[in-house]
């Protein structure tokens, strides 16, 4: 039986073909920042990534998946995991697929999940752990990038300081690839990460247009260490260059006198954690 506002119930699943239909138009709302804060949810894109995320225990609200999908095994799975869950399961056309998604071309799986943060006080890093810490960082595909990122090197997660772009915009999670289910992301401002770096307890380096240490020279093992990267625009604030046990330079031979964001907090991080690690088999 079909309702007024574009879909019907079958078993567990929801069979919606109108733009109009209020789940779809929470779910297209969640494109907005501000919606995405009133409903504590995102979207994520991707079979794979709704699986990895319900294996790693995050919450599901809403499965998306186009009617091509019905009859996958592997779709049907999720869907069942979803229900059992609590979710909610909605069977969709294509077109409201590509509404959702924003795509002409989507996914044939979309997942709304609750969004998950880590408070500040509760990180307390030990041994040879590495955290990255971004001050402002602007644009999406940089950040989901070094999400991405931290992940393959192992850090243990990014803090974001300042006003900088949402890890869970759509952008920035399809630049995870899937990442932003498995590293942790806290969010401050300055003055309180300033006070929390007080009690770090490892080494903070950061990367800086006037540092005068060359990053491949430090000894980064036996204690957790933190990196702090800089604005795309404007690098590291004086207040945030101050807080660095050392002030790093990642050197160039050709013209050009920086690195994009993302590609110098990997060269960074996999140096961190190769020194840390001796991932090469050289002396820390």
């Amino acid at each position: 039986m079909s309702g007024r506002d574009g879909h019907r119930t079958v078993g567990q699943v929801k069979e919606v073909t109108s733009l109009a239909n209020p789940l779809v138009k929470d779910i297209k709302a969640l494109a907005l920042k501000k919606f995405r804060d009133q409903q504590n949810a995102f979207l994520a894109e991707g079979l794979k990534l709704v699986i990895d995320a319900l294996d790693l225990g995050w919450t599901i609200r809403t499965l998306v998946f186009a009617k091509s999908g019905k009859g996958n095994p592997a779709v049907e799975k999720v869907a069942a995991r979803t229900v059992a869950s609590g979710g909610l399961v909605l069977e969709v056309s294509e077109k409201v697929l590509s509404a959702i998604t924003r795509r002409d071309n989507p996914q044939a799986v979309v997942g709304v999940f609750a969004q998950r943060w880590t408070a500040l006080k509760d990180i307390r890093p030990k041994g040879d752990d590495v955290w990255v810490a971004l001050d402002r960082v602007r644009d999406p595909g940089n950040l989901g990038t070094i999400i991405r990122t931290a992940d393959a090197v192992g850090a243990r997660g990014v803090v974001l300081v300042g006003e900088t772009t949402d890890p869970f915009s759509i952008e920035t999670v399809r630049a995870t690839m899937g990442s932003v289910f498995a590293v942790p992301l806290a969010k401050t401002d300055a003055a309180s990460f300033l006070q929390w770096r007080k009690g770090f307890p490892g080494l903070v380096v950061g990367t800086h247009l006037k540092g005068a240490v060359d990053y491949r020279t430090i000894d980064y093992s036996g204690r957790p260490v933190l990196l702090l990267m800089g604005n795309e625009q404007q690098g590291l604030p004086d207040e945030l260059a101050a807080a660095c046990d050392r002030l790093l330079r990642i050197p160039q031979a050709g013209r050009a006198d920086s690195l994009n964001l993302a590609v110098a907090t990997a060269v960074a991080l996999y140096e961190i954690r190769r020194k840390a690690l001796k991932l090469d088999g050289s002396p820390a």
